[in-house]
């Protein structure tokens, strides 16, 4: 088994690191009041929740609301890469029975649809660069500090990569799209390996680490890697591409794609901008929701002794709200979004590929009780607080369920998701780098007091 050496005092947190922790909390609280009377936008949002206008992108658009009468009003929502709904480019690829992924990212990457010949060429790139992590790299990088976390694996992994790229820190356009379509192909490989050898060290199970096949879909070639036997259903597949499709992309405002834009600005390498981006992800604000929702959901299942039962599954909800259950935090994970109040598409569309993979594994009856709580949650959470825009399901309601039925580890949900995500991060670091903006720097209003120094021996 692998050791740690030195663990404990390495994590220890000392009596003096305490006081200075909270000398360094006493110094750092702001009067909450101060934000509205000087009219700051916390979060760069402003009081009803909207995001401030930051940026300009041509990759892709979310819309919630519609006008009636001149006035906005809630409405379903939509999304768009490079201005084609993604319900239609989703029904596109699957009903043509084509894997989606590559499709969908030569889109945002290079503002078309391929055509075939144009798809084979970027599909060949791909399959060459999974091949290109240097050698013994697996041995010497991610075998040397096994973590259970794979959003760090990921991280330590990318900036270490740094180091074998003779032209790392050249930004010009062709050498940056370089290094994002190996990264693209090799995160997935990353992030797989990385489990293997985290359960092997610490877990005690045989090692097996499967090279990715030139002949598997992107999608595919992560289940083929994962699973021991390389044994998987061409549902299973297709839905876990559809999950890849839907989490690529979601504006310039998200965390990890602001984050994205604001490190590319400084003007620094793919390499240290794809680190930052993967900081910001793993945050469970941003990447772990699905995780949360699907550990609210076994309780749920602990607690409620019938499924069917809709009154019992509100007393369980209403008990989330008051901080009674589960985690205490207050909230019903899944359930609402910062945009989207009638309908979240991405949840839409993957509510209908789950059900289909519900049946396939037996599971209709866990699906109905996602349905239920997807039903009942908007309710409850109406009874409890006044909303200024309604409530739904997300597209991270569904996805943990999903990850569930394919049998993909807890550890490997976010870099699921950061894998997905590569290929928005790309694309708006193309952006930023092709618009030659301004180096991001928004203001921080300073609402300490003025004092004067005071020597050592008057303190």
């Amino acid at each position: 088994m692998f050791e740690q050496t030195n663990e404990q005092a390495y994590s220890e947190i000392t009596p003096e690191i305490i006081h200075l922790a909270k000398l360094s909390d006493q110094a750092d609280q702001i009067d909450p009041t101060l934000y509205t009377k000087y009219d700051v936008k916390r979060g760069l949002r402003d009081l009803n929740g909207k995001g401030v206008v930051t940026g300009l992108t041509h990759i892709s658009r979310i819309t919630a609301k519609k006008l009636v009468d001149g006035e906005e009003v809630p409405d379903a929502g939509h999304l768009y890469y490079r201005g084609l709904s993604i319900e239609d480019l989703v029904e596109g690829f699957a009903k043509e029975g084509r894997y989606g992924f590559e499709e969908i990212a030569y889109l945002l990457l290079f503002g078309n649809l391929p055509k075939e010949k144009e798809l084979n060429v970027f599909k060949d790139l791909l399959v060459k660069f999974r091949t290109d992590l240097p050698a013994n790299f697996v041995r010497d990088v991610i075998m040397t500090a096994p973590s259970g976390d794979m959003m760090n694996v990921l991280a330590r992994s990318v900036l270490t990569l740094y180091s074998f790229d003779e032209t790392a820190d050249d930004i010009s356009l062709p050498n940056v799209l370089r290094q994002c379509l190996q990264l693209i192909a090799m995160m997935p490989m990353i992030s797989v390996y990385g489990y293997h050898i985290y359960q092997h060290y610490y877990k005690g199970n045989s090692l097996v680490i499967r090279q990715p096949s030139p002949d598997l879909s992107f999608a595919e070639n992560i289940l083929y890697m994962l699973r021991r036997d390389g044994r998987y259903t061409e549902l299973e597949a297709r839905l876990l591409d559809i999950c890849l499709v839907l989490h690529m992309e979601h504006g310039g405002g998200n965390n990890s794609t602001f984050t994205t834009h604001v490190v590319t600005s400084s003007g620094t390498d793919t390499y240290s901008s794809f680190a930052a981006s993967l900081g910001s992800l793993k945050g469970p604000r941003h990447g772990g929701a699905n995780i949360k929702v699907v550990h609210m959901m076994d309780e749920l299942k602990k607690r409620v002794r019938n499924w069917q039962d809709r009154e019992e599954i509100r007393s369980y909800l209403r008990a989330l709200l008051n901080k009674e259950a589960f985690d205490h935090s207050g909230l019903i994970y899944g359930i609402g979004h910062a945009i989207y109040s009638v309908s979240d598409p991405r949840a839409v569309i993957l509510e209908r590929f789950a059900g289909r993979l519900s049946e396939e594994k037996g599971l209709q009856e866990e699906m109905a009780l996602y349905h239920l709580v997807e039903e009942l949650a908007p309710q409850v959470i109406a009874e409890k607080a006044r909303m200024y825009k309604g409530v739904s399901a997300n597209v991270d309601f569904f996805s943990g369920f999903v990850y569930q039925m394919l049998r993909l580890p807890t550890e490997l949900y976010t870099p699921i998701f950061a894998i997905a995500r590569s290929v928005g991060w790309s694309a708006h670091r193309l952006e930023e780098l092709t618009g030659r903006g301004k180096i991001i720097r928004p203001a921080y209003l300073a609402v300490g007091d003025q004092r004067q120094y005071v020597p050592m021996t008057k303190r």
